[in-house]
């Protein structure tokens, strides 16, 4: 996912990413985490109405970086341990969040 575009609702942000064939989808922020100095968004895909049968719980997770002229970015976490310290903190804060 290369670009991102913000939309806001009354009740929560969705963001719409377009991907590299530069179709867009639409999620649903749940999450900003900054670590070390990073920032990751922790997304939740808007199910389109054929797809709402698929598991609920999938979220996405993303890095935010900055391209050359200071656009913000969001980047597939391809490093393994980065990524699982990163699902770390988000269960921890999803876990916090329960009632």
């Amino acid at each position: 996912m290369s670009n991102e575009e913000e939309l806001f609702d009354d009740e929560f942000c969705i963001l719409v990413l377009v991907d590299d064939e530069g179709e867009e989808h639409e999620f649903q922020l749940l999450a900003e985490l900054e670590i070390e100095d990073d920032v990751y968004r922790v997304l939740m895909p808007l199910a389109e109405e054929e797809e709402e049968d698929e598991e609920e719980d999938f979220v996405v997770i993303l890095k935010v970086i900055y391209d050359d002229e200071g656009n913000e970015l969001l980047s597939e976490i391809e490093d393994d341990e980065e990524l699982d310290m990163v699902v770390e903190a988000w269960q921890e804060l999803e876990d916090s969040l329960e009632i």
